[in-house]
């Protein structure tokens, strides 16, 4: 069988990343299926300085370091979601939306997301006011007031990163005082910026397009106290309440606690044979890396053996990965090259260009604005890379300029447009979106590529994205796929940070942001079946 695995690892986070590195380098066959961005959520941490041996770094350096690692020793990476597993026989089955993947084990590593608190209003105002991501939203409220409800590591941390932008941040602690550790409690007492409310609590928001009150009460006096925005004004309120277990995939499947979490014995088995769970995803005391990383390991040693079991039982043993050499560090561009990719970015995109099919023209509209001349100097260095890629500058106008709109070598456009640079987070998916529509694109389930195929009405898709976004770049793929093979379809992806007339428009204070056909606008990241879903019913 060729889509047969040793072990399938469901999750690109530390646990998943390190069961990877195990398997890989005791040469079996393993590959890692991640539906967003490998690292997990980590990677959102701008300082780890308690990982051992680490003395300080970020989230994304450290995860990265951990896929490489894998990745030398033979593990295989795969940016899919994965639909479902069905876990009956000696060859269990991966259903992705790239296709199926066979497997004698699997190690569900999927972590957890954040939990909604369900006061009223927190489900009518996420997008316009509310909040989960304080990377992704938090420059959308500068100069304005901020709650940040929770008492946790996660409220702490990020109530002092929003201080970067807002007036000032208040924290409202259900609890008699944080929960995390009191180094990380005092910085965010301590603030200038920050006041701290304990025994408290959200009852609820309300405003019009945008929060402009909320309520909060004390939970031992059941003192209600009333926050009214000034006028023509709004706030934010950012929801760090916990997370919850991304087990969606093992319900019925698997045996779960009353809070979701999926139950492991003290080797990571869960109540299935040939199913493992690793990460945030299990019952745990403490959800850090550094215990992630160690169910990871112990999980794989355990899948290790049962693997071997079952190779002896069927007499079926899966191509055994080739160790790499560990990569050298790679080099950077020189300084005064001019290049605005350094040798690792530039290795990546000629890897994507090579296996472009077709020919296409990067047509910029321009205007005065700085932004343009970036724009313009941004895709002459991307094309200089390929000869896939030629730079027009159009004569005609177009709206919300600068703009790169990517049509083919006959004059067509492709749908698909970017409204700024396509820098930060969004530049893998602008360079995924040039290979998708070059021909074939990458594998999309049959199911997925004929329902798109098969939309008539014309479908006008405008994404809102911030370059600082980590979570933006799944919805821009997934609707960039959908416009690859349909000629009814465009998606159109703006920086909304260059066009404040979209985040007015439709009330934007979240990202990602998706309109279609002028609609309503839907908040969040979306796979491809999502997104057909909304289709089919706009």
């Amino acid at each position: 069988m060729e889509n047969l695995y040793d072990v399938v690892i469901i999750g690109g986070g530390p646990a998943g990343l390190t069961a990877a590195l195990y398997l890989a380098r005791a040469c079996y066959r393993v590959i890692v299926v991640e539906k967003e961005k490998f690292g997990g959520q980590i990677t959102i941490t701008s300082e780890v300085v308690n990982y051992p041996a680490v003395m300080k770094t970020d989230g994304k350096t450290l995860t990265e370091t951990m896929r490489k690692q894998a990745e030398n020793f033979g593990a295989e990476f795969m940016l899919a979601e994965v639909e479902s597993i069905d876990m009956n026989g000696d060859f269990k089955t991966v259903k992705t939306a790239k296709g199926e993947l066979k497997c004698y084990g699997v190690l569900l590593a999927t972590g957890a997301h954040p939990r909604k608190i369900g006061f009223t209003g927190e489900t009518e105002f996420q997008g316009h006011g509310v909040a989960y991501c304080a990377t992704c939203d938090g420059e959308f409220f500068t100069g304005k007031e901020v709650f940040v409800v929770g008492g946790g590591f996660a409220a702490a941390e990020e109530s002092v990163f929003l201080t970067k932008y807002a007036s000032h941040v208040m924290v409202l602690v259900r609890e008699d005082d944080f929960t995390c550790a009191e180094s990380v409690a005092n910085e965010t007492k301590n603030h200038p910026k920050i006041t701290v409310l304990t025994n408290t609590e959200v009852v609820s928001v309300s405003g019009d397009d945008f929060l402009k009150q909320i309520v909060y009460k004390n939970n031992k006096t059941g003192e209600e106290t009333t926050y009214t925005a000034k006028e023509n004004d709004t706030f934010g309120v950012f929801v760090f309440a916990g997370y919850m277990p991304s087990t969606d995939l093992v319900k019925g499947i698997a045996d779960l606690d009353p809070q979701g979490y999926i139950l492991t014995d003290r080797s990571q088995k869960t109540s299935v044979d040939g199913l493992y769970a690793a990460g945030d995803v299990c019952v745990k005391p403490l959800r850090q890396v550094v215990t992630a990383v160690g169910d990871g390991a112990l999980a794989a040693t355990e899948l290790e053996r049962y693997a071997q079991e079952l190779q002896r039982k069927t007499g079926v043993i899966p191509k055994k990965p080739e160790p790499v050499k560990p990569s050298e560090p790679e080099p950077k561009a020189p300084v005064n090259s001019g290049s605005l990719f350094d040798a690792g970015m530039i290795q990546q995109m000629q890897v994507v260009f090579g296996r472009m099919q077709n020919a296409l023209v990067l047509k910029l509209f321009l205007d005065d604005k700085p932004v343009s001349t970036e724009l313009k100097g941004y895709m002459n260095e991307v094309a200089k890379l390929t000869d896939k890629l030629t730079v027009e500058i159009a004569d005609e106008s177009a709206e919300d300029t600068p703009c790169v709109k990517i049509f083919r070598t006959d004059g067509t456009w492709t749908g698909l447009a970017f409204h700024g640079v396509p820098g930060g987070h969004e530049f893998t998916s602008f360079i995924l979106g040039l290979y998708n529509v070059s021909g074939t694109g990458q594998p999309i389930d049959d199911e997925l590529r004929n329902r798109a195929k098969a939309i008539e009405k014309p479908v006008d898709i405008r994404i809102m994205v911030s370059l600082s976004c980590t979570m933006c770049p799944e919805l821009v793929t997934a609707c960039q796929r959908i416009a690859s093979l349909n000629d009814n379809v465009s998606a159109q992806v703006y920086d909304i940070n260059h066009f404040p007339n979209w985040k007015e428009k439709y009330n934007v204070m979240s990202v990602p942001c998706m309109v279609i056909n002028d609609g309503k606008p839907a908040f969040g990241k979306k796979s491809i079946a999502q997104i057909l879903d909304i289709i089919d019913h706009n």
